[in-house]
């Protein structure tokens, strides 16, 4: 099955436009003193994306609800805010800007006044607290803060009674509210739409140079913050540019008429968001967003706007289309996922009732994003696999002490490429335990098989039962096969004997028999019978998430008490 696969696949196809004097040809060049396999064609940076917008200036780009604008009144915001960034706040090439807000228009147009002007943009989960963003602002070295009424109110009594802290905030659509003193409006910035849009008197940032620092959930302790060059994001992005140009071809399918346009369900500061956008822009794509998550409006969207993708993670995509008739969502023809494991059944469904395709993928925030990628033929074949490392990137599967493991033996995956970032911003014990010779080491356990990957689990969700390892990945796999499952999460809990067990935690649809057997069936036929969950709980409510879609397991072990 694997050659006949290969055969028909996306690799032959993306073999050839890699080629020398392909589409998408790779050269190799030194980078950090690593040789690595890099895209000769551009954009190299993302000030060089950001001048391709000028052949389309007619073009919407951002829809939000109550707000249009185009590609070429983004081209005038940005250009005016780079400037205004320069001359007003004094910043320079290498400054960070941070950015907290929902994903309002602002958002674009502040990363992109940041990343022409050679500043760094640091995205802020908009989920914490105002003590979480208060910290994130001065560890990053934030000199401005561009944020939303919430995140401003939050900021400004995080800072109360310490001038110190005191970084100039730009509060976005604040009008008619009150703000706390030093607080600047965006509206008085005299910022135009209607601007020729040009940067001669800016320098251009170079590939290597610093473009973001995105922190880390912080599930597994402080948010650490990955540096990520104007390389990392142009090579991810060329690298989602390759997928689809390959899928084309396969396909022989014209693209469909109009415009495209992507519903972006991720939040723009998770690094999955943040490639939805420049994603959008490098097709001169439509992007819309939502003030807050609803499938209802997010229905809407897609249907009026006749929206060709979205991009979220599994639950907001299932979300998506329950409840929704064939017609509201019959432009899109794809789905991208991501963040968490993706249920069969909802790949399923997708084509079943939309004829349109799903797409799969592996990656962190430090390999900026998607490092491995399945679709099309290859993702029907091998619906288990996160697919192949992108053409630039290598993968080790490591043992150990680092030893390079053989087919099929699992071990902690190492990626090195130039869609890995350069390290962490100020934590030199965080770049000694991740980053070994050029090598990140992912922390998650995986296989390669055929030139297949697949990811196991995290090495800290392994169940050590009995001296058994026991991957949670897997066994939440197998149940999410169960009829009816929405969502699961699967965990160890002690055991007086065997040293842990495995529990999970079960979310359904209404009216699916809550049977625990079945649970178990489908764990032992799928992975085996020493993996079925001892403990079986069921949920009414979704399982608590990051605000990037992890299940926050830390917090659902009290729903396990006296185990």
């Amino acid at each position: 099955m694997g050659e006949h696969a290969d055969e028909v696949g996306l690799g032959p196809v993306i073999a050839g436009l890699t080629a020398p004097g392909g589409e998408f040809a790779l050269e190799t060049a030194e980078v950090g003193g690593v040789p690595m396999r890099l895209y000769r064609r551009g954009p190299h940076t993302l000030r060089e994306l950001w001048e391709t917008t000028a052949q389309w200036p007619e073009r919407t780009f951002t829809v939000y609800p109550g707000d249009r604008r185009t590609y070429g009144e983004h081209r005038s915001l940005v250009a005016d805010l780079a400037r205004c960034l320069r001359d007003r706040f004094g910043l320079r090439p290498g400054d960070r800007v941070a950015i907290a807000m929902r994903n309002l228009p602002e958002w674009p147009t502040t990363f992109f006044a940041a990343q022409v002007a050679g500043l760094v943009v640091v995205p802020l989960n908009a989920w914490w607290s105002a003590t979480e963003l208060a910290w994130a602002v001065a560890d990053s070295g934030a000199r401005v803060v561009v944020a939303d009424p919430e995140r401003t109110a939050a900021l400004a009594s995080a800072r109360a009674g310490d001038p110190s802290a005191a970084v100039p905030l730009v509060r976005v659509r604040g009008e008619g509210r009150d703000a706390a003193p030093g607080v600047v409006e965006w509206s008085a910035l005299g910022l135009r739409t209607d601007g020729p849009g040009t940067l001669d008197d800016l320098p251009a940032p170079a590939p290597g140079d610093v473009a973001t620092i995105l922190y880390t959930s912080g599930t597994t302790g402080r948010p650490k913050g990955a540096v990520g060059t104007h390389r990392n994001h142009v090579t991810n992005l060329l690298n989602v540019a390759l997928q689809a140009r390959a899928g084309a071809l396969l396909s022989g399918a014209e693209p469909p008429p109009g415009q495209p346009g992507t519903l972006l369900m991720y939040p723009m500061f998770h690094i999955a968001g943040l490639n939805g956008l420049v994603g959008a822009v490098l097709v001169g794509s439509k992007l819309a967003t939502l003030y807050r998550w609803d499938p209802e409006a997010a229905r809407a969207v897609v249907r009026e706007e006749r929206l060709t993708r979205s991009n979220g993670v599994p639950s907001t995509t299932a979300e998506l289309l329950d409840g929704a008739d064939r017609a509201d969502l019959a432009s899109l023809r794809t789905f991208g996922m991501g963040g968490a494991p993706i249920p069969p059944e909802l790949v399923t469904r997708i084509g079943r009732e939309l004829g349109a395709g799903a797409a799969n993928g592996y990656g962190l925030t430090e390999t900026t994003s998607a490092i491995c990628a399945n679709a099309g033929p290859d993702y029907a074949a091998r619906p288990d696999s996160v697919g192949r490392p992108a053409p630039g990137a290598e993968l080790r599967v490591a043992g150990p002490a680092g030893e390079p493991l053989g087919d099929g033996e699992v071990g902690e995956l190492w990626f090195r490429g130039p869609n890995v970032v350069r390290g962490y911003w100020n934590d030199p014990e965080a770049d000694a335990a991740a980053f070994v010779d050029g090598w990140f080491r992912s922390g998650d356990l995986g296989h390669v098989t055929d030139g297949w990957v697949y990811v196991v689990d995290r090495l800290k969700d392994v169940v050590l039962r009995g001296g058994e390892n026991i991957y949670s990945a897997q066994v939440e796999a197998a149940i999410h096969a169960v009829p009816g499952v929405v969502e699961v999460a699967v965990l160890g809990v002690p055991h007086p004997r065997l040293g842990e067990e495995v529990a999970a935690l079960v979310r359904a649809t209404p009216g699916t028999p809550r049977d625990d057997d079945a649970v178990r069936a489908a764990v032992a036929e799928r992975v085996g019978a020493f993996a079925a969950p001892a403990h079986v709980r069921w949920s009414d409510e979704p399982l608590p998430r990051t605000a990037t879609g992890k299940i926050r397991k830390r917090e659902l072990r009290a729903a396990f008490p006296g185990t």
